[in-house]
């Protein structure tokens, strides 16, 4: 089998040969957008699910689908320590400046823009990341109190008032969106309330690991009436099969039914690691159709790049102590695990690893399904723990 012509993409965000199991998802988001753009009131969205689900990948989908349907489009990553205005400033101005080129918006959108200029202004001296080009002078009194809710609600009221006049809608699609600090995220959850009770056209569309649907709620109580929150999860075996044989099959290859079902079976049906399998075994095998017994001879290969390429950048980023609280957790199994039960495995008290598992949840590691459960946010991670590190001993 021809390597150079091998159609699968294991990769962070890198899309799939055959995005499966999504249409769903990608039809509500449409018929969002097109209920706001008429000025009908529709739920913005924050998709969650663990790592590896495609929830990247379906975001970068989505705004290429609204980006189509001719509606303003704005792309966010929320990396760790970096501020939301410092995120959004840059975005805005360059929505408010093709707002602009529009006639009927011109005048509504050079407003924004001196919104802009003044929200920048007014919070540069909290947030000193902020950067971005100034076009107008603010407008006294506009959107430049130095308050991060009541300026970026303005903020946002501006722009929709322009995207409206213009008869579209800006949308705001950002990733990563639980790394947002939960002060900064009630400012944005405030903002698009208040756009969506006065009809304006600017919706926000979020992706984030599960603890984000808490974190939004404790930000604004609300926030549960404001958003959808579809959860992406592993696909369905006949979605799974479809992401295995189609891309082969339109390179005229094939795959025996029982090497999907082993690789089905391998991944658990999350989309990433369907696509590292599917991967290796194209690599492993001689010729068409590809064998069960092909799929077996890449596990190796497989799991060695799973190992370095998705799950040990992971592990790399936690403490000593935090690598034994998660060893002592795939000791039990892949989870939710009762916390009681993980300290116990330790032989310390539940308390002793509070700052641990508070540690852990802010990096994105862990998260709680319920009140004193733990779990991972990354599919199949007990199985690398158990192969990266033994289990310590207990004092």
């Amino acid at each position: 089998m021809d390597p150079i012509h091998n159609p699968y993409s294991p990769g962070a965000g890198t899309p799939p040969p055959e995005l499966a199991g999504r249409d769903e998802l990608r039809r509500r988001l449409d018929v969002a957008i097109g209920r706001v753009r008429i000025g009908n009131p529709a739920k913005s969205v924050i998709l969650v699910g663990l790592r590896g689900v495609g929830k990247t990948v379906l975001l970068e989908q989505m705004r290429q689908d609204a980006d189509r349907s001719g509606v303003h489009t704005l792309r966010l990553e929320a990396p760790e320590n970096r501020s939301l205005p410092a995120l959004l400033s840059p975005q805005l101005r360059l929505a408010l400046l093709k707002l602009s080129t529009i006639e009927s918006a011109k005048a509504l959108a050079q407003r924004g823009l001196r919104a802009l200029a003044g929200f920048a202004k007014a919070l540069k001296v909290k947030y000193d990341d902020i950067e971005v080009g100034i076009d107008l002078e603010p407008e006294l009194g506009l959107a430049d109190n130095g308050d991060l809710e009541g300026d970026l609600t303005t903020l946002l009221e501006q722009v929709g008032l322009a995207a409206q006049q213009a008869q579209t809608v800006v949308v705001l699609f950002i990733d990563e969106l639980q790394y947002v600090e939960e002060e900064q995220l009630a400012a944005l959850i405030t903002a698009l309330h208040r756009c969506a009770q006065q009809k304006l056209p600017v919706m926000l569309v979020g992706a984030g690991l599960p603890q984000l649907v808490g974190k939004a709620g404790k930000a604004k109580s609300y926030a549960e009436r404001l958003f959808d929150y579809p959860v992406v999860g592993p696909l369905s075996r006949a979605d799974a099969a479809l992401a295995i044989t189609k891309p082969a099959e339109n390179l005229k290859v094939s795959f025996a039914p029982a090497a999907v079902d082993r690789i089905i079976d391998m991944t658990q049906g999350y989309p990433y690691f369907l696509q590292e399998w599917s991967k290796q075994a194209w690599d492993t095998a001689q010729r068409s159709p590809i064998t069960p017994e092909d799929v077996q001879t890449a596990e190796p290969l497989t799991v060695a790049a799973l190992d370095e390429g998705f799950f040990k950048v992971r592990f790399d980023r936690c403490k000593p102590s935090e690598r034994r609280y998660l060893r002592a957790m795939a000791e039990l199994g892949p989870g939710p695990h009762r916390s009681g039960d993980i300290a116990a495995k330790l032989g310390k008290s539940v308390n002793t690893f509070a700052p641990v598992r508070s540690s852990l949840i802010n990096k994105g590691m862990v998260w709680s399904p319920n009140h004193g459960e733990t779990a991972f946010t990354v599919p199949l991670f007990d199985q690398f723990m158990r192969r990266a590190m033994v289990m310590p001993e207990v004092a």
